[in-house]
């Protein structure tokens, strides 16, 4: 039997002497302690050693493919096909599918080759000879770099790294834009603080300032190139009656400068988006077309990469972004968002509010399918995904028109069933609030004096009661009461009459309240009149 090794230097092509040992595949190794024992199992036949790297890699990209390479195909026919009627031991299996197809040379894989594989190579330094140790080292780890390099380069279009190195730094770029502009406006705003409330537009605004410097120069510089020529009569007008300080020549040069990085950042931010919409629309086509370039690569940068994407069901890719919301809910037991960084997207925006929540989900489950399509499909175009985008935006009109539909009442059944629908409630004027004048009866009001007359000897008792509570002498107590009963009804007397001629009465209740009132007005009069007299004595 001949065993076929593969190693970083090159192809080593081995007999084996004793068969019978390779039965006993739990002891094998005992027979490789040692290189003078291993000399015994097996022997180095022939050795075709790598001219340089390059080859090297060549030969491993291929045996990686499963495919048969120059340099093995040249040492299978030089060596092996000699002896044809031996078996050759392989490690890996289709590549003995391959050998055998086109060279017609039987291949063998079992565990026992498998176990004397693993033996070779605890043994490789004494088994090839003409090879050092430092050599086979060094052009391993030259391989593993070589290689590493090579399958990066494989497919550089699908390198996600990128997209998610470029939407972090556009999001970077825009807080440091926010701040530069800010700083830059309330710099200048010390000398022309009319500027900025006339020129809302950031870029046009630095390279406004870049280019006046002092608002003494206004009038004298063309602004036709960087502004409408209304808005540059309402700066030129503001020059003139501005209310700013005087600042020197090195601060407008300071400011000058804030102003030149502020265009240089927004030039690179440009740049830099249009670097990211092709970048996406070369990885990741279908979701490009579903969500668009920013929200995609948020995405993308959110799970890690495409392929850690792909693995999100479409409930996750719905609420992705919202982790903190989410859990917030569960905690509470509230309800959970309906969405996360999809929200952003043009589909889930120009819906109503009512019908936000149904079109992210259907977005969601969309474009989860086109995610694992550009993670895991060979082709490169974004049919699929506008497909699915054009039966989502029909999806969205069905659903407007639905809710116009309900509001309008064509639909009779439907509009039954609307919960938003609002039914009109029919309410009557209510007069009886316009006059404060009672609206009984005469008849009825002089009844009512009447039975007030027969009541009225009840009153005095309960002020007679209440009066005795009050430590008071009990003389006192009789004349109050007695002043009580007179005045009462003299006062109701009067009332009477007047209620005659005007044909109104006043409640009962108030008159009550005059009684007390009275009477506590006498009680504090007799009270000073007896505190004067101790007084005098």
């Amino acid at each position: 039997m001949l065993v076929l090794f593969e190693t970083a230097a090159g192809y080593a092509i081995f007999k084996v002497l004793d068969e019978s040992k390779l039965q006993q595949v739990d002891s094998l190794y005992k027979e490789f302690e040692t290189p003078e024992k291993a000399n015994k199992i097996v022997k180095l036949k022939h050795f075709e050693k790598f001219q340089d790297t390059t080859e090297a890699l060549a030969a491993a990209t291929a045996l990686v493919e499963g495919k048969i390479g120059k340099s093995l195909k040249k040492v299978l026919k030089k060596v092996v096909a000699k002896e044809a009627h031996e078996q050759l031991a392989i490690s890996d299996v289709k590549l003995g599918g391959i050998i055998k197809e086109k060279l017609d040379l039987s291949c063998v894989h079992s565990p026992a080759v498998a176990e004397l594989m693993r033996c070779i190579r605890s043994q490789m330094e004494g088994l090839i000879t003409g090879l050092a140790p430092r050599e086979i080292s060094a052009m391993s780890l030259g391989l593993a770099h070589s290689l590493s390099r090579y399958k990066l380069k494989f497919s550089p279009d699908k390198v996600d790294t990128m997209i998610v190195q470029a939407i972090c730094l556009l999001d970077d770029l825009d807080k440091e834009l926010n701040n530069y502009i800010m700083r830059c406006r309330e710099w200048y705003g010390w000398h022309f603080p009319e500027l900025g409330k006339v020129i809302t537009d950031n870029l046009a605004y630095c390279k406004t300032v870049r280019k006046i410097g002092d608002r003494t120069n206004v009038s004298s510089s063309d602004l036709s190139d960087l502004l409408p020529e209304e808005i540059e009569a309402e700066v030129k007008l503001a020059a003139e009656i501005s209310m700013g300080t005087e600042v020197s020549e090195q601060d407008i040069g300071n400011i000058r400068h804030l102003c030149d990085q502020v265009i240089e950042i927004s030039e690179y931010r440009t740049q830099l988006y249009d670097y990211l919409k092709n970048r996406m629309m070369a990885i990741a086509p279908n979701l490009t077309v579903m969500v668009g370039e920013l929200v995609g690569a948020r995405l993308i940068s959110h799970a890690g990469s495409l392929l850690n994407l792909a693995k999100h069901p479409a409930s996750t890719v719905q609420i992705l972004g919202a982790e903190k919301a989410l859990f917030r809910a569960l905690k509470t037991r509230k309800d959970t968002p309906k969405y996360g960084l999809i929200y952003h997207a043009s589909l889930v925006g120009q819906t109503t509010a009512k019908n936000k929540g149904k079109i992210s989900r259907m977005l969601a489950a969309k474009a989860a399918l086109a995610i694992r399509y550009d993670a895991l499909g060979e082709d490169t175009n974004a049919e699929m995904g506008a497909e699915n985008r054009a039966k989502l935006e029909a999806r969205l009109r069905q659903l407007e028109e639905k809710g116009i539909r309900r509001i309008s009442g064509t639909g009779k059944a439907m509009a039954k069933a609307d919960k938003y629908q609002h039914k009109s409630e029919i309410r009557m004027y209510d007069p009886s609030g316009d006059s404060t004048i009672p609206s009984t009866s005469k008849k009825r009001k002089f009844e009512e004096v009447e039975e007030e007359d027969a009541e009225e000897p009840v009153t005095p008792a309960v002020k007679s009661k209440k009066a005795k509570k009050e430590p008071a002498a009990e003389e006192e107590e009789a004349e109050t009461s007695a002043a009580a009963e007179e005045t009462p009804k003299k006062k109701k007397k009067k009332k009477k009459d007047k209620k005659v001629e005007s044909e109104a009465e006043e409640p009962k209740e108030e008159e009550e309240e005059v009684a007390v009132s009275e009477s506590t007005e006498k009680k504090k009069k007799k009270k000073k009149k007896k505190a004067k007299e101790e007084e005098d004595e």
